[in-house]
């Protein structure tokens, strides 16, 4: 019998069972009767808020705050009446380099001893399937701006780590950072500001 064909024998054994058994499920589904109506907390050891600004119009340059706190309130039978709650330590902020990030939260920007902190209340959402509009107040600088935020339902499940019933979210929005005060050096450094969310929430 042909060498070769003997040697893959194990393989082709293994085959099926690979095949019955496929990838383990992930423990979060885009499924919403898996959302536990509740007040649920930020995850804030994986939440994080990404910006993004054009440098001069040769290329973006990007900026994260990690551990944001607050809460979601839901319930899965009236999403229209959720209400989000966030406060994002401005302080807390990581860029790909120490002199950039030190400049970022000097007084030409973000101004992070005087102002460590900005938050987000949310005042009204507008749910559509797996996606809604969320407006809210931001305040940024000392300055409260109302702001509309898109946002997609990722997953909901329980966290097999610790045990708590979980849901996650993406949310978009841009901002014009003159709007709170952030002028320094427009339009060379863009007025238009992206931001992106990956955030979860624990109850």
């Amino acid at each position: 019998m042909n060498k070769s064909f003997l040697l893959a024998l194990p393989l082709l054994a293994a085959a099926p069972l690979v095949a019955q058994g496929g990838a383990p499920q992930l423990p979060g589904q885009v499924d919403a009767s898996r959302v536990v109506a509740g007040t649920y907390a930020v995850d804030n050891h994986h939440a994080q808020i990404q910006w993004t600004v054009n440098h001069f119009g040769f290329n973006d340059y990007f900026g994260i705050f990690g551990q944001p706190t607050g809460s979601l309130t839901i319930d899965p039978a009236k999403p229209n009446d959720a209400k989000v709650s966030i406060k994002i330590p401005v302080s807390d902020l990581a860029t790909s380099r120490a002199d950039l990030t030190k400049h970022m939260m000097s007084p030409d920007f973000l101004d992070a001893a005087k102002f460590p902190t900005a938050t987000f209340e949310s005042t009204k959402v507008v749910a559509t399937g797996n996606t809604a509009k969320i407006t809210g107040n931001l305040t940024l600088l000392g300055v409260t701006k109302p702001v509309v935020l898109d946002a997609t339902f990722t997953g909901a499940g329980n966290n097999p780590m610790n045990k708590k019933a979980t849901i996650g979210f993406h949310g978009s929005t841009t901002i014009k950072r003159s709007d709170f005060g952030m002028a320094k050096y427009v339009p060379m450094v863009g007025d238009d500001v992206k931001i992106a969310i990956s955030i979860a929430f624990e109850k």
